[in-house]
């Protein structure tokens, strides 16, 4: 009687490690600590600090540590729920701060997009939690580098979905600027890159926190491989050699409200180029609001540009089409007329259309969201472009936001595009950001997809990215003019790993991720049946 009524050992008071979980899922709740709020708010906070590796900071080695802060602090959660708690507040700051120049797009939109993307890194709090609580074993560390990384990706890689908006501010984007830790692009897209950067990261906190020396050696093995992975992919693949070079002209005319001044200027710069040896003059989005199709005045200057200068021009036009509504396009026009266009198909959410307008149409009224949805295209296809000697040039030509999708430019490869053409205009954005993160992009791509990228805006950034993704040339967001780079090509039929495989990171990182709910759901029910 006296050991039912006396005060409990603490040995039956403190479950083991190894099963927390089923104690804290069958034991009587525990009171709330006054400190939760504040490691939730910490949890905001780190989620900030991945953000200072991506364009504009710029701090691309801070993203093999950034994670620790919001990771040690999913660790040291109380409970499992409360780790995935603290892992959709971290999600939620790092949306914030990696999109805040969203907010005149979308206004009070973009918290909500925060809470609902944020709530996708409540899988990697409870992971880390699960496998990494003390005292962390030697077999739960080495799960938690396979793991983690793959809750992660796959993380990113649901809200890279395009209903959802598509990808942005994935974490392998931190290393842009890094065409060797690019390597790994070449042989598993993005998704590889971040899973390399989390398997780091995962490794760090491993190290700072493990008691025994042996799941520490373990952890810092794995982030030296991670780390040495791609200089060592970048190595062993072969740079583009002795298949030619075309050169572009970038067109940036700047800032200008007016559409047909907006016009003018481009023209009046492409009109310079006259007596240089170019292959192709690229325009960015939207640089006219003419329907070239029926729009004959506007139609003949391009056509003239064309002639005199020796070279194809691809214009942006942002214009109502015969059917009233408005579409993207980009436009190829020789000195005949229009040989052939491509329509946006990924459109930007609020910027050019309001998904659920019925619901949501009143952030249109609170910000400078779409007043009307844009027509969005059928389907991608090559442009026909040729250089200025007549020999075929295709080029996976595409409008703006399309940038951020791998599988856009991986379809362009392997249809035979020799070069990736990205138009762009970020004047909403000019001062933010945004037009960084947004260029950085196309070197990831390049990257990929083993092709020389180009970027041309109207604001912001125009840029141009050899096959590996460095950086040959760019004019920034308080330049105007025309930036003319030659672009060595890779040899026609070239693939990339990437290219020919796809996005299997991913789909392993859905599968690992899968077999770890299940497993962990299978431990939960053990647990709770004694």
């Amino acid at each position: 009687m006296s050991r039912r009524t006396g005060p409990t050992s603490p040995a039956l008071s403190t479950p083991p490690a190894d099963h927390a979980e089923g104690a804290e899922r069958t034991g009587p709740r525990e009171p709330r600590a006054p400190h939760r709020y504040r490691a939730r708010l910490g949890a905001l906070a780190a989620g900030a600090v991945p953000v200072l590796a991506f364009p504009a900071p710029g701090q691309a080695w801070l993203a093999w540590i950034a994670l620790v802060p919001g990771l040690l602090l999913m660790q040291r959660a109380p409970g499992g729920r409360e780790a995935a708690v603290r892992g959709w507040w971290f999600g939620a700051g790092f949306i914030l701060t990696a999109m805040y120049w969203l907010v005149p797009s979308i206004g009070p939109g973009l918290p909500v997009l925060a809470v609902l993307f944020g709530a996708l890194q409540g899988a990697v709090g409870y992971t880390v939690h699960r496998l990494l609580r003390p005292p962390l074993t030697t077999r739960r560390a080495l799960l938690a580098l396979l793991v983690v990384p793959a809750v992660w990706v796959s993380a990113e890689y649901a809200r890279s979905w395009p209903a959802l908006g598509g990808p942005w501010a994935l974490l392998g984007a931190t290393q842009w600027q890094h065409p060797a830790v690019l390597g790994l692009a070449s042989a598993g897209g993005i998704w590889l890159v971040s899973a390399a950067v989390a398997t780091v990261n995962t490794g760090v906190l491993i190290a700072l926190t493990a008691v025994h020396w042996r799941p520490r050696a373990i952890a810092a093995s794995a982030a030296v491989l991670a780390l040495a992975a791609g200089p060592a992919l970048f190595a062993l693949r072969e740079a583009p050699t002795g298949a030619g070079a075309v050169t572009v002209a970038l067109v940036q005319p700047g800032i200008v409200e007016d559409p047909q001044a907006r016009f003018d200027a481009s023209a009046r710069t492409t009109a310079a180029l006259v007596g240089q040896r170019i292959d192709l003059v690229v325009w960015g989005e939207s640089s006219t609001t003419a329907d070239l199709d029926h729009d004959p005045a506007a139609l003949d200057v391009l056509r003239d540009l064309a002639a005199t200068t020796g070279a194809q021009v691809i214009a942006g036009e942002d214009a109502r089409k015969a059917d009233g509504r408005i579409s993207k396009d980009a436009v190829l026009v020789s000195p005949a007329g229009v040989v052939d266009r491509y329509r946006k198909i990924r459109l930007v959410p609020f910027g050019e259309y309001i998904p659920l307008r019925p619901a949501l149409g009143w952030i249109a009224g609170v910000s400078r969201a779409a007043g009307e949805n844009r027509a969005p295209g059928t389907a991608f296809h090559l442009l026909p472009t040729v250089d200025r000697t007549g020999a075929p040039l295709p080029v996976g030509a595409l409008i703006c936001f399309e940038s951020a999708f791998p599988d856009m430019a991986r379809t362009a490869a392997r249809d035979g595009a020799r070069v990736l053409v990205y138009q762009s205009s970020t004047s909403t954005f000019q001062r933010t950001w945004a037009p960084e993160q947004h260029v950085s992009l196309a070197a990831i791509r390049a990257a990929e997809t083993g092709r020389p990228a180009v970027q041309a805006s109207l604001t912001g950034v125009s840029a141009a990215f050899d096959a590996q993704g460095r950086e040959l040339a760019r004019l920034g967001t308080d330049s105007t003019g025309a930036l003319t780079v030659r672009l060595p090509l890779t040899a026609p039929g070239t693939l990339t790993w990437y290219d020919r495989v796809g996005d299997v990171v991913p789909a392993g990182a859905l599968l690992i991720t899968a077999g770890a709910a299940v497993a962990s759901v299978g431990a939960a029910r053990r647990t709770a049946l004694g």
